[in-house]
């Protein structure tokens, strides 16, 4: 009799419930006794995959980021990086709300208790950041940003888009001004600050709006079927 295989599937399912149990319940519930009830497999499975629990915090950090730069590189870019810019922005909000039990423990602090991160695990994510620095050298380039550091601008962009995103999970952002409100108008606001004109700002992050839902949200990822969960 051959020897068992292992379920390839195993991995990704421990991932996913320790995602979980993390944005749901905390980081006091995280247990390989837990983690291992709720897979149907031994606590074993655990130190098999990730070396313990510790290896396990830091794969669903990694993965967290992962599905974000799928997200991200569904992204063209165009003749108009201010638009380019636009959907990135977009593409990263869309990959939080659909991916919201990782996008809460893909930054560590409180919400991961006493798992720490590394700087080598942080530079993972900081990686992630290369697509929005590549594109805002484009758009000082192309003269619709003021000269200036990409890496500043690229970060500009991502701590707005965080701000917003996590107040957006938090419930705090309700009608008349909700998320998607704020966020058309901080779209607007972040490129006019960077030095656009407020006329080319506001028609660039209109044109993103369509560019969003034929790249990311119905784009060929989507449409061969694969779900992000």
């Amino acid at each position: 009799m051959s020897p068992r295989k292992a379920d390839p599937t195993a991995r990704a399912t421990l991932i996913e419930i320790g995602a979980r149990l993390l944005h749901e319940e905390g980081p006091q519930t995280l247990s390989t006794r837990r983690i291992a009830a709720e897979a149907g497999s031994s606590t074993m499975a655990v130190y098999t995959h990730f070396g313990g629990m510790d290896g396990l915090v830091r794969e669903i950090v990694h993965e967290g980021f992962a599905r974000l730069e799928k997200f991200l590189t569904q992204v063209r870019e165009s003749d108009d990086p201010v638009a380019d810019m636009a959907v990135l922005g977009r593409a990263y909000r869309a990959n939080a709300l659909a991916n919201p039990h990782l996008y809460t423990v893909m930054f560590g602090g409180e919400s991961l208790g006493g798992f720490e991160l590394t700087d080598e695990d942080r530079q993972y994510g900081r990686y992630t950041l290369t697509t929005v620095i590549n594109c805002a050298t484009r758009c000082v380039a192309s003269g619709r940003f003021r000269a200036g550091d990409p890496v500043l601008v690229s970060h500009h962009m991502w701590l707005a888009t965080h701000g917003l995103i996590n107040l957006e999970l938090g419930d705090y952002l309700i009608d008349p001004w909700n998320a998607d409100t704020c966020y058309e108008t901080q779209l607007v606001t972040l490129m006019v600050g960077e030095g656009d004109s407020l006329e080319a700002a506001t028609r660039s992050v209109e044109l993103s709006a369509e560019r969003f839902r034929t790249e990311v949200e119905h784009g060929p990822h989507r449409r061969a079927g694969k779900q992000q969960t």
